[in-house]
């Protein structure tokens, strides 16, 4: 009795402890309330989200640094530094393998074409990397006794080297058999490149196909700060491929340092140019004015040091534009001549620009005419009239190799009536192409 007694008073006393507190808790103000659930909800959290991870003991390797398949710290170093270095920055050997340059990815992209453009680190060395390309050019020339000096580029891979490239050497060699040509290209200067000029070089003639050290070749224009500028992707290099615009100024600082003779590979040969001084050709002329209302680079003729040379380059490292097509090419020397208002007879100026029947006798629109055999005797008069006109007129004929090379090339035709006459390995199978 007396324990039940002593429980309805705890009860009540705890009852009593309830309502006190409850009636503190309503006499303090409001602010003070929500800090005291807020600490509540805290402390609740901590006690519901921690984890208590006991800790992982190492793990033991028995793996040793020589071993280990990462690169070493001093190896980092030796890459980065080589990385850094573009003294033999080449073109690349796919131009169709470069996408679009992004805004965005401007640096990105430009790092991953500088990375295409950098040869193979397993080929063996040629003497040092910066001297490599003075060396062998220096060589070449000194042992070849060149009566003229030819320049080509190839910006495209080895397997797309057919035929029709091989025979502009061939008509070239067929006009200046004591002439050196200079092939710059990555994909040429190889092994399987060798096998594929062996022909050339095994009837003694003077080829030679070379890397391009384009850090060396710009040194001293103002190409060079571009080059600079273009690694550190501080501009985009566009939307055309780089190699492309590479291979525009790279023709113009080739001859301004060495002078001589660049011509594209998609030409036939006819007659010798080795008289030529100083010239540019027209592509087309304006029918009213009969003056040249478009130039192109695809043959440039020069002595060593030219100014106009270095006006192009100077033009070229100013006002690139790698998303417009022709604007570093063909737009580029026709805006710099166009400022001299010359004509084909000025020469006061030290530098000529010849008709579109020196060298692009037929626009680009029209050449699969030049493809096509005869159908009729109205078709066999007018070939016959144009390849009179082209032998007297003409040095060199542009194929225009973007618009041919898909062509078959037809018996009578001509083009293969020009390749009769041009080629030195006249049973080859490019008759029939």
């Amino acid at each position: 009795m007396e324990e039940s007694r002593r429980t309805e008073q705890v009860v009540v006393l705890l009852h009593s402890l309830k309502r006190l507190i409850v009636s503190f808790v309503c006499c303090l103000p409001m602010s003070l309330v929500g800090l005291l659930i807020m600490l509540l909800l805290i402390y609740n959290s901590f006690s519901v989200f921690s984890l208590h991870l006991d800790p992982i003991p190492p793990i033991k390797t028995t793996l040793s640094l020589h071993h280990h398949p990462s690169v070493s710290l001093s190896s980092a170093a030796t890459l980065t530094s080589s990385s850094k270095s573009d003294s033999s920055l080449l073109l690349a050997v796919k131009e169709t393998s470069l996408g679009l340059a992004q805004k965005q990815n401007v640096s990105s992209t430009k790092t991953e074409r500088i990375d295409e453009l950098t040869p193979a680190t397993t080929q063996k060395p040629q003497g040092k990397p910066k001297h490599r390309f003075k060396t062998r050019i220096k060589s070449f020339m000194s042992k070849s006794s060149c009566e003229s000096l030819f320049f080509m580029t190839w910006i495209s891979s080895l397997e797309s080297f057919g035929d029709r490239e091989r025979f502009t050497i061939e008509s070239l060699f067929k006009s200046h058999q004591n002439s050196c040509l200079i092939l710059v290209s990555n994909s040429l200067d190889s092994e399987r490149g060798t096998l594929i000029l062996k022909p050339f070089t095994d009837k003694g003639l003077k080829v030679l196909a070379i890397k391009p050290d384009l850090a060396y070749i710009f040194k001293d224009t103002s190409a060079e700060k571009w080059f600079e500028r273009l690694k550190k992707g501080m501009f985009s290099p566009g939307v055309i491929p780089l190699e492309q615009n590479l291979s525009n100024l790279l023709r113009l600082v080739l001859l301004y340092k060495y002078g001589g003779i660049y011509l594209d590979t998609d030409f036939i040969v006819l007659k010798p140019l080795t008289h030529l001084h100083n010239v540019i050709g027209a592509q087309a002329v304006d029918p009213v004015t009969k003056q040249w209302s478009r130039l192109n680079n695809a043959v440039l003729i020069f002595d060593k040091n030219h100014p106009l040379l270095e006006r192009f380059i100077n033009e070229f490292s100013r006002t690139f534009n790698g998303n417009k097509w022709g604007h570093n090419g063909p737009y580029l020397v026709s805006r710099v001549v166009a400022r001299f208002n010359t004509s084909y007879s000025s020469t006061d100026l030290g530098f000529s620009v010849l008709p579109p029947s020196a060298f692009y006798p037929v626009d680009w629109t029209r050449i699969s005419g030049f493809y096509r055999a005869s159908a009729n005797e109205s078709e066999v008069n007018w070939s016959r009239k144009r390849l009179k006109h082209l032998r007297k007129h003409s040095f060199a004929v542009h194929l225009w190799n973007r618009e041919s090379k898909k062509l078959r090339i037809e018996e009578g035709s001509i083009i293969h009536q020009l390749m009769s006459e041009s080629c030195i390995f006249c049973n080859s199978s490019f008759f029939t192409v």
